[in-house]
């Protein structure tokens, strides 16, 4: 596992044993072209939950954005993460401006939002995640403080679980299988287009 492209382009990413489904390289060259055609990487505070290896918040952080938060509830995870992170630290390309930090906690214990509300927020359960918790989790996010009317939420899941609904004010915009993962990308809907 290594950051496809930016600033950290190859690096190589921890990865835990047993434990982790971390999200294929095509599936997260796909994402991340998606988000760069949107231009919302770019200075963004981003939030990874269920983070794993923390592959789509470093590659969102290579990619421009200036702020990860990275949320694990396994410790030993969460430890790899904080190893890679302090490896990019050292890197020659990491500058002062950038910030990243792990928080050892339930996705769920954050979802009401903590500081300023994120640009982006991947959301990337374990397959076994259910889909009513999945939309309980994106229903606390848009309620809290840690989304705004430009934050762009990113979920991924088996493509075979059923399709999660979106928060009240939210839409799914776009959604794409690939192989065996499914991406929705949910949005608030812009003022003038709520029925």
């Amino acid at each position: 596992m290594r950051v496809i492209s930016g600033r950290f382009k190859g690096v190589a990413l921890a990865t835990p044993k047993t434990g982790t489904r971390p999200t294929t390289d095509r599936t997260k060259e796909a994402i991340f072209s998606h988000l760069d055609s949107w231009g919302v990487l770019d200075d963004a505070r981003v939030l990874d939950l269920f983070a794993g290896t923390g592959a789509l918040g470093i590659e969102a952080l290579s990619r421009g954005a200036r702020e990860l938060v990275a949320v694990e509830s396994s410790r030993p995870a969460a430890a790899l993460i904080t190893k890679t992170i302090a490896q990019l630290q050292r890197n020659r390309s990491w500058s002062p401006e950038l910030k990243a930090r792990v928080l050892v906690k339930k996705a769920e214990a954050v979802a009401g939002g903590f500081g300023e509300p994120f640009d982006v927020i991947f959301i990337d359960p374990p397959y076994a995640f259910e889909t009513a918790a999945c939309n309980q989790l994106l229903a606390d996010l848009a309620a809290g403080t840690a989304t705004n009317d430009r934050t762009v939420i990113m979920l991924e899941r088996s493509a075979r679980s059923d399709t999660p609904a979106a928060p009240e004010g939210w839409e799914i915009t776009e959604s794409r299988n690939y192989g065996e993962t499914a991406v929705f990308y949910i949005e608030p809907i812009a003022d003038g287009q709520a029925e």
